[in-house]
């Protein structure tokens, strides 16, 4: 959210119209989440598509998501309900939020998981049994 806000606001500072400020802000904000998402949110988790297919997927998932429901919302909640700019963005992207971590997890970096159950043996020994 920071990442996008962030860009935005740089954007608009430009005089680039909010529409396209926005577009370009969801997709750095889409490259930074999927650079996050694989290094930490999901990185226990494996995939037979690589990392260009990933991508992809991400895109046509979460940046789907994203660019419809933000390019939906704004004009809205920008031009008819008169919110600034900024805030519109943040109510967006939190409509957007769930639905985007929901086929992360089960879409995108759902494939083959590394079940937690071989771990539990080193992080809770005390709980195995004998």
């Amino acid at each position: 959210m920071v990442v996008q806000l962030a860009v935005l606001a740089a954007l608009m500072r430009m005089t680039i119209h909010y529409l396209v400020a926005t577009t370009l802000a969801i997709e750095a904000t889409l490259i930074h989440n999927f650079a996050w998402h694989l290094r930490f949110t999901w990185r226990d988790r494996r995939s037979e598509t690589g990392l260009v297919g990933r991508l992809v997927r991400f895109h046509l998932s979460n940046g789907l998501v994203s660019m419809a429901g933000n390019l939906a919302l704004m004009p809205w909640l920008v031009g008819v309900v008169g919110m600034p700019v900024l805030i519109a963005n943040g109510v967006a992207i939190l409509c957007c939020s769930i639905v985007n971590f929901c086929l992360g997890d089960a879409w995108v970096f759902g494939a083959s998981k590394v079940h937690a159950a071989g771990k539990a043996g080193h992080i809770l020994p005390s709980l195995r049994p004998d």
